[in-house]
């Protein structure tokens, strides 16, 4: 069976959410039989693999060169335990994390305390997706300025516009099999270029050394630099968003239903560790993806920025990158690379519109909007809000341009919900998931640890915010 037949099996099977025993299938064994059954990760990668890496992690390696390289991969490897007992949780139980959230005590009224969060994430979903989609019509509009001036509102407008209507096109069928694809597409394009690029570094002025990697691997933070660490340790990796809709994604795929419900028996026991199985090698291949890819960026930061001294802040590490390659590569490679960061950027963009419409979705049912159980309702909430998201997010990247108390409280909202989404995944662990499909000591240890980087870096970042 062929990738694609997977997934149209998949949708085929009806409502991903509905746990009929009729779905019930076996799972696959080892990895050849189970590439065909993977796709959930590759979402999570396009959302990853962006914005942040592209301007975070390229400016961090500007600030402090490759002593921090390390951190690239402890900083990712740390937090993939919290997703996979999230996506646990939910092929046991056939719901996506957001509802277990609701469960977590304390309780506000008739609600668990993180629902409220929930909701109110669509603040932070507002001030963040503005900024990607602003950063990407940049990109394009200095490749082809309308009206002369690459800044001007019109000229970014325009660009932020036409992908806005391209990613209501992709999106508005709302089937599973497009958005795995399309990220799954878009995601190796991107890991290939960063990748050329770092290679292409090499025939620069600016090309770095066996010794300059051993040198970033060496676990080692220099004086002063400890801040520029806790920060790269946030931003790097997968966040509370991406915890999040892995669940989601992992139950549209298909697990929850092919496993089928909980009936106690010992058959059920055993399907479920063979989908868990499964998605552990989806969770672990998409790590492997996005670490490669944000390690690229900081090494193009590293290798390229930080001898010359330049630290460039947000979108004008665009400009400082576009036209260093343009000067020593001739000017083909500084249209190359706005080509590339454009499309990096709106991938980020193509692969959350249907990720955060399904969180703000879940949480809207929560407090009553629709029935998430009624699948003509749910599917017509979330082909709602993603139109209605990107329009927003346009509007709000090119005509208000995130306005500081805007930002600010998406950065304390985020914050807070990194620190939850790691409290209820250690609660419904502990309380909800069937002790036959869990790991052993070992992996609990590291889900602790886990949990506690998770909750440290929102702790530390809500501080750094207040």
């Amino acid at each position: 069976m062929t990738h694609d037949a997977v997934v149209d099996q998949a949708e085929k099977q009806g409502d991903p959410y509905d746990l009929d025993p009729a779905k019930i299938q076996q799972p696959p064994h080892g990895w050849g039989p189970s590439m065909r059954f993977l796709g959930p990760g590759m979402i999570t990668s396009a959302a990853v693999v962006g914005s942040g890496e592209l301007i975070t992690a390229t400016t961090l390696g500007a600030k402090v060169g490759f002593l921090l390289l390390w951190l690239v991969f402890v900083s990712t490897f740390v937090k993939v335990a919290v997703q996979i007992e999230l996506a646990r949780w939910s092929i046991s139980t056939g719901k996506p994390g957001t509802f277990g959230y609701d469960d977590v005590p304390p309780r506000i009224g008739r609600r668990g305390w993180i629902s409220y969060l929930a909701v109110l994430m669509f603040v932070q979903f507002l001030t963040s997706q503005a900024g990607v989609l602003s950063a990407a019509g940049l990109a394009m509009s200095m490749l082809v300025p309308i009206g002369g001036d690459p800044t001007s509102m019109l000229s970014i407008g325009f660009w932020v516009a036409l992908m806005v209507v391209i990613a209501i096109a992709i999106h508005f069928s709302n089937r599973y099999g497009i958005v795995e694809n399309v990220s799954t597409v878009l995601v190796v394009l991107v890991t290939a270029v960063v990748v050329a690029l770092v290679l292409g570094i090499q025939f620069t002025p600016f090309s770095w050394s066996a010794a300059d990697l051993a040198g970033g691997m060496q676990f080692k933070i220099a004086a002063g630099t400890m801040g520029i660490a806790l920060s790269m340790f946030g931003l790097t990796g997968i966040g509370a968003g991406e915890i999040s809709s892995y669940s989601f994604w992992c139950v549209e795929k298909g697990y929850a239903a092919w496993t089928g419900p909980n009936d106690g028996s010992q058959a059920w026991a055993e399907r479920a560790r063979g989908w868990i199985s499964v998605m552990k090698k989806d969770a672990w291949l998409s790590w492997v993806v996005y670490t490669l890819s944000t390690a690229a960026f900081y090494i193009l930061g590293a290798a390229v920025l930080h001898p010359q001294g330049l630290a460039p802040k947000g979108n004008d590490v665009l400009k400082v990158l576009s036209r260093i390659f343009s000067d020593t590569m001739g000017g083909w490679a500084g249209v190359g690379f706005l080509v590339f960061a454009a499309i990096a950027l709106f991938k980020t963009i193509l692969a959350n519109v249907p990720s955060l419409s399904r969180q703000t979705a879940a949480a809207l049912s929560i407090f009553g909007a629709f029935d998430w159980k009624d699948m003509a309702a749910r599917d017509r909430m979330m082909r709602f809000l993603m139109i209605f998201l990107p329009i927003i997010w346009g509007l709000l990247g090119v005509v208000v341009s995130s306005p500081l108390q805007m930002v600010i409280l998406g950065g304390i909202l985020n914050a807070l919900y990194l620190m939850a989404v790691s409290v209820a995944t250690l609660y419904l662990s502990r309380t909800q998931t069937d002790p036959r499909i869990k790991d052993g000591k070992a992996f609990m240890v590291y889900l602790v640890i886990s949990a506690i980087a998770v909750f440290a870096v929102g702790l530390i970042s809500l501080v750094d915010m207040l």
